[in-house]
């Protein structure tokens, strides 16, 4: 699990630039400011002239430079550019902008400038278009989710292209969550995912994948999540699976997985979750599947 810092005591106040970027960041949205559920960044004038004590923000206790800010679900309305003052943070570790409203507009290319980022989330806020392949230069990341950034008709506006997903997941070696659902890769996934030893999630749920999965995923170390629901091109089958893996939860409906169910699929004892609906698999369910009382399994109607 990504573990991340904690509020912590410090001497001095937060650097004067630092806080003139995060105002000026503040400054550059329409921001609701009757709205209750978004008190993060309306409430920061009024904790003070320290950008350290401020909610949402987390600094480092030794130099007092920014290193965290969540700023999701913050009724954040406008666009982010390259300019934007955000880029001015040079230490930030963590930023988390999502359940806001960026407009439909693109991941600006400078977020490759925060090179120190290990936690990035743009989820479900309103991006568009080609994610930027600076992104691919932040290796130190452990968790990537640029997930359900979709239009009102619940299509997905992000694409990855340039970087493809290859070069992606050969560049952030240390990613332990990554989590594309609805992003556009229309493409194989690369074989390279599978030295991937660090991910315990991956989620690529309706990302226009096809071609074969490759199997040796299934046995990366300490996968917990693995999501490839509605990728209707998707084809692959299932390996036996070792009685040690840490696999939690794994969803293939509406893929053309085929094969049959392997026994020790059923054997797996931290399994809660598996879906295999509308598939072309062929035999029957093992009986060790129906032997387990905590999973929740989903398969095609008899």
């Amino acid at each position: 699990m990504i573990s991340f810092f904690q509020l912590s005591s410090h001497q001095q106040l937060c650097h004067k630039d630092e806080y003139l970027a995060l105002m000026q960041f503040k400054d550059s949205f329409v921001i609701d400011r009757q709205a209750s559920t978004c008190p993060k960044i309306n409430l920061w004038k009024s904790q003070g002239v320290d950008c350290c004590s401020w909610e949402g923000i987390w600094c480092d206790q030794n130099t007092s430079h920014v290193i965290g800010l969540d700023l999701s679900s913050s009724c954040l309305l406008g666009s982010i550019n390259s300019s934007s003052s955000l880029f001015r943070l040079g230490h930030l570790q963590y930023l988390n902008l999502a359940l806001n409203d960026f407009n439909f507009s693109k991941i600006p290319p400078a977020v490759g400038n925060l090179s120190k980022l290990t936690y990035l989330n743009l989820s479900s806020s309103f991006f568009s278009g080609q994610i930027p392949h600076e992104i691919s230069k932040l290796s130190n990341l452990a968790k990537l989710d640029l997930s359900f950034n979709l239009d009102y008709s619940h299509q997905g506006l992000l694409e990855l292209k340039r970087p493809n997903l290859n070069s992606l997941v050969q560049n952030l070696t240390k990613l332990e969550w990554l989590d594309l659902s609805y992003v556009g890769i229309n493409s194989p996934i690369p074989k390279s995912s599978a030295n991937m030893s660090s991910l315990t999630h991956l989620h690529f749920g309706q990302c226009g994948l096809h071609g074969k999965f490759p199997i040796d995923i299934f046995q990366l170390p300490k996968l917990q999540v693995l999501d490839l629901e509605n990728n209707w091109e998707l084809s692959g089958s299932f390996p036996e699976f070792h009685s040690h893996s840490q696999l939690r939860a794994l969803d293939v409906g509406n893929t053309t997985f085929s094969g049959e169910l392997p026994i020790s699929i059923g054997m797996l004892s931290s399994l809660e979750y598996l879906d295999v609906s509308s598939c072309n698999l062929s035999g029957w369910v093992p009986p060790s599947i129906g032997l387990s009382s905590k999973l929740n399994f989903q398969t095609q109607e008899p």
